[in-house]
């Protein structure tokens, strides 16, 4: 194509304008198919780019969903002054059920509920079906046929994760700091347990940063 702009701006370009993670078949669909690029040419720009954002305030990562560029964790602190809303508050109940769903999966509210000591609200399972971070794969196969729950692709996304594999260690989850302010948590009236301060988590500044 005649006057078409070097690789390395249009791939820089599409990933600054996404707002999500983007995967290199997505990237190669920008191209008409007699003007593509080579998947490895694809890859190369990519990682190109990640070494350029090295000393910069904005990083390239790859997440499950494909590559992302968002701000630099360090910087998410002044960032964040942006923008006047508080981020959203989540309940040390809803966090703990989001981890034993990431940590046991597949599984059920009742096993939840086993392994906690207390009841799951309807209104964590419903908060966590809408931010996507969790769904029903299937039913155990007992009476009543209770549904199995997992983690999605957006669950990975969101903290700045390629695969499961990618989970940080019980020990560290323990650890206030992998909350992160993105997570700040609120009185739980399930737990009775106190707000704490988070510190810094995983997932590079969250979903705003990350745009």
């Amino acid at each position: 194509m005649s006057g078409q702009p070097p690789l390395k701006q249009i791939l820089e370009g599409a990933l600054l304008a996404a707002g999500k993670p983007l995967t290199p078949e997505r990237l190669l669909g920008l191209f008409p198919d007699e003007g593509q690029p080579a998947r490895d040419a694809v890859l190369a720009v990519l990682a190109s780019l990640e070494r350029d954002y090295r000393d910069r305030g904005i990083e390239l990562i790859q997440v499950a969903g494909g590559f992302r560029v968002q701000v630099r964790k360090e910087i998410v602190p002044w960032v964040a002054r942006l923008w006047e809303e508080k981020p959203a508050r989540y309940s040390r109940a809803l966090l703990e059920t989001l981890a034993l769903i990431a940590y046991r999966q597949p599984v059920t509210r009742g096993e939840i509920e086993d392994i906690r000591g207390v009841a799951v609200s309807t209104h964590i399972v419903k908060t966590l079906t809408e931010r996507e971070w969790i769904r029903s794969v299937g039913h155990r196969d007992v009476p009543g046929r209770p549904a199995l729950y997992a983690t999605t692709r957006k669950f990975l996304d969101y903290f700045g994760l390629r695969s499961l594999n990618d989970l940080p260690t019980l020990a560290e989850i323990r650890d206030p700091e992998f909350l992160g302010d993105h997570l700040a948590l609120e009185q739980s009236e399930e737990s009775g347990e106190p707000p704490i301060d988070p510190g810094r988590g995983p997932g590079g500044g969250g979903e705003r940063c990350g745009r």
